[in-house]
Order: structure tokens, then C-alpha cells, then sequence
């Protein structure tokens, strides 16, 4: 048999575990999976001591196109997420201007991605006041689902969901069988505890991560929860910061509730110790927590055979975040390029296998998603693979960063795996370790019966 390319001698991570595989790819898929396989190929990859795992999917990316191509933009944001071995990322709908809320919107991100991303993309639509109408027509468009703050956003073009807009939203998602992602915090304990700071002249990373408890995030938790259960929606908690919010989820799964979870690529790499150390850089919301709860998410990512990491990769222009009033800094993280290496460095240090990490990245969000033909290594699928050195680590460092703007509170951090080539859709995106130019990625819209 002939294959456009075939990688010879990789330890490859299938469904099954870790076995010595060739890979056979061709038209985009994986052909074929053997020791030793037969044929030729238009070329040959010798992975003999790499690993190919499958590549990853990033539920939760802001690449801020159209509008706001000097904050990011789909070139330079799937550079950095192919750097890292991921091959496809679903966009979130806000921070792009307009904000992806109606049809019209989302069929001018449709066409901004596929003139530039690298990579296959899914988007979300958002779920806001006053656009429950557009809901259905996102939808039909190849919507992934619909995202929804139940707190402030920092937009003003895409406002917080208030509880009868939430609630009507989920039952009409319900109605189309699609999922909801929300972002969990009670909009008024946060206004309560930065009026009591402001009151106080209080203005510095003490103050905010002080603003912010757990409680915020729990509370809020459970009321998206108890939506769900009404409605029958599928929900998805994005950025979940506490174990104790986890938690809340696994319970509500476990009496019947349609409901997943992911946490951020930072909350497992950094602590509120960080965040004091670094300052605006490492702003986000929710915020960092104590070193326990970090080590507690390791345990929860390595233990739910269905745990999901993300990056909620939310960059923007350095001047945004030079400033000492942590209320006025934007409240986002670069982070897209380093999920697979902080995950990785979990794996060397023993806080989880290797098995576990990869499906938070890859085939648990394409279950969650229903992207059909993504997430696993195995016959028929999309030939999205990552052929990695496990064994490398490294700290990482500026000057090694894809975006726009290179900055990121996880500069400084310790890495492993580095990512040697990259195939999106059998399309060489990375090869030694680069960039290769002219791929483009293509919607990837949920089905049903992935």
C-alpha cells in the first residue's frame, strides 16, 4: 500500500495504551496501524524514542479575530497552539468585535478562521440578553454550543446572562440537543467585594484574589447545575478553579445531570503565591488558589476518566496589563502553547499518567464536543498526531512563545515533552519542531453520533 507518509518505530498512545506502531497516513486519515507495516510512502518518519500521541483539541481559546487582530488573531494564535501539539481549538465568542451572538457574526468568524487558522476549528455562539432568537441559526451554522457568563465580562458588547436568560437559554439548547458552557461566578458577590475594596482604597493583588473566594465560584456552580437539571440541558463548567467545585459537578453527574467540567491549564501550574509574585501578568478570573487545592486538581485531572484541560487562552496588548490597579488590568492569561507541556511535566513528576493526560486534551473534549473523527489514534481517524520527546524538559521562556505578544504568567515555568511534528488532518503543521507555512484548518461542526 502507498501512504503519503509513514512514521516508523513510535511508541504510539492508542485507545489500547502504549504500543510499537507504525502509522500509516494518507487522504488525511490514519490508514493504517501495525508493527512493521508494509508499502512505501511519499516520505518516512523514523520516531524510534518519541511518542505519537493524539493531537490536542483546546475546548476553550480567545483568538480575538475579527476585530482585534493587534490583541491576537487566528494566525498567531494556532501557530502557538500547533507549537504546543495541539491540531484543533474551538473559539469562544467574545473578545472578537462584533461578539459572535447572532448569525451574521458567526459567519464572518467562520470566514476569519479559515483565511488564517492552521488548524481545524470549532466556535462558540454566545448565550446573552436579548439574542435568544439567534440561538437556533448559530446552530444550524456549525455552533459548538453556546458560551455564557454569569458575571461580569469586561465587554460591552457581550453581557452577563441573568438567570431568566440563562434558564431560557438552556431550555431552548436543550431543545436542539446543544451544550451550554458557562462561566461560573455570582456576579454579585463579586461586585460585593470589590465595592468593599474600592470603599477601602484597596486596589492591589491582595484585594482582588480577596474579592473572589471560593464561595463565588460554588455558588454559582450549583445554580448553572440546578438549570440543567430543569431543562435537560448538557452543561459544561469552563475554567473550574476549586476541587470543591469538581466536586459539585461529579455529584451532579452521578445523579443523572448532563454535566462536564474543565479546568485551566494555569490553575494546575500555578498557585495565589504566584500571582502576588508576578502580578498583573498572571490575572484571571477565578483566581489562582492555595497550593492544596492546585495539588487537589492534579488528583481530580489524573482520577475523572472524563476531565477536560483548556488553556482559556485570553491574551491582549502588554499596556493592558502594565499597571499596579489589579480591578483596571485585563483579566486573562496566554497560555495556549504550554497546556500539553504543563501536563506533560504532571506525568514526569508522577502526578498522573500519561494515558490520563492526554484524554483531558484530546479524546474527552472530542467526546464532550462530538467532534467525529477526533481524539484517538485508530483506523479512520483524522491524522491528528503529535509525535513528542517525552523525555525533554526545559523552563520555558519568552522568546520561545508564538503570540502576538510574548508574554505569559507561565514564563518561568518547568516543561516537559517537547513537540517534534505536528499533522493536522495529515498536513504537516510542525516539522523539528517548526513551523511549517499554507495549512489551513477547516469548521468542525458537533455530530451527534461522534
Amino acid at each position: 500500500m502507498d501512504y503519503d507518509l509513514l512514521i516508523r518505530s513510535a511508541t504510539v498512545l492508542t485507545p489500547e495504551g502504549d504500543r510499537r506502531l507504525d502509522i500509516g497516513v494518507g487522504d488525511g486519515e490514519i490508514a493504517a496501524l501495525a508493527p512493521q507495516l508494509g508499502g512505501s510512502a511519499r516520505e518516512e518518519l523514523d520516531a524510534h524514542g518519541l511518542h505519537v500521541l493524539p493531537g490536542g483539541i483546546d475546548a476553550h481559546v480567545h483568538c480575538d479575530e475579527p476585530g482585534r487582530t493587534e490583541w491576537e488573531g487566528f494566525a498567531t494564535a494556532t501557530a502557538a497552539l500547533a507549537t504546543g501539539g495541539m491540531t484543533a481549538f474551538a473559539d469562544m465568542p467574545l473578545n472578537s468585535t462584533p461578539a459572535t451572538v447572532d448569525v451574521e457574526a458567526f459567519e464572518r468568524k467562520v470566514l476569519a478562521a479559515a483565511a488564517s487558522s492552521r488548524l481545524d476549528f470549532a466556535l462558540w455562539g454566545g448565550l446573552v440578553p436579548g439574542n435568544l432568537d439567534e440561538l437556533e441559526g448559530m446552530h444550524e451554522r456549525g455552533a459548538i454550543g453556546f458560551k455564557a457568563f454569569m458575571s461580569e465580562t469586561g465587554m460591552a458588547d457581550f453581557r452577563p446572562a441573568d438567570d431568566a436568560t440563562l434558564l431560557e437559554g438552556m431550555r431552548r439548547a436543550a431543545a436542539l440537543d446543544a451544550l451550554v458552557a458557562v462561566h461560573a461566578e455570582n456576579d454579585a458577590l463579586v461586585s460585593a467585594g470589590r465595592a468593599r475594596a474600592e470603599a477601602a482604597g484597596q486596589r492591589d493583588v491582595h484585594s482582588y484574589l480577596g474579592s473572589r473566594p471560593p464561595v463565588v465560584e460554588l455558588e454559582a456552580i450549583g445554580r448553572a447545575i440546578t438549570f440543567a437539571a430543569d431543562t435537560g440541558c448538557r452543561l459544561h463548567i469552563v475554567h473550574v478553579s476549586t476541587a470543591e467545585g469538581i466536586a459539585l459537578v461529579q455529584r451532579a453527574r452521578a445523579e443523572g445531570v448532563d454535566v462536564s467540567w474543565e479546568t485551566a491549564t494555569h490553575f494546575l501550574a500555578l498557585t495565589e503565591d504566584d500571582v502576588v509574585r508576578l502580578g498583573t501578568v498572571a490575572k484571571c478570573a477565578p483566581v489562582m488558589r492555595d497550593e492544596a487545592n492546585r495539588q487537589r486538581l492534579w488528583e481530580l485531572v489524573g482520577g475523572d476518566e472524563r476531565a477536560i484541560v483548556a488553556s482559556d487562552h485570553s491574551p491582549c496588548p502588554p499596556e493592558l496589563k502594565q499597571t499596579e490597579d489589579f480591578y483596571a488590568a485585563w483579566g486573562g492569561i496566554n497560555g495556549c502553547q504550554s497546556t500539553l507541556n504543563v501536563l506533560l511535566e504532571g506525568v514526569g513528576s508522577g502526578r498522573l499518567g500519561l494515558a490520563a493526560a492526554s484524554a483531558a486534551v484530546s479524546a474527552n473534549v472530542a467526546t464532550r464536543l462530538r467532534l467525529r473523527r477526533k481524539g484517538t489514534i485508530a483506523v479512520g481517524q483524522d491524522a491528528d498526531l503529535s509525535v513528542v520527546d517525552l523525555e525533554q524538559t526545559w523552563t520555558l521562556g519568552a522568546d520561545e512563545l508564538c503570540y502576538r505578544h510574548r508574554m505569559s504568567a507561565l514564563v518561568g515555568r518547568p516543561m516537559r515533552g517537547a513537540v517534534r511534528r505536528v499533522l493536522a488532518r495529515g498536513h504537516t503543521v510542525i516539522a523539528d519542531g517548526q513551523l511549517v507555512e499554507g495549512v489551513r484548518g477547516t469548521l468542525l461542526r458537533p455530530r451527534a453520533d461522534a
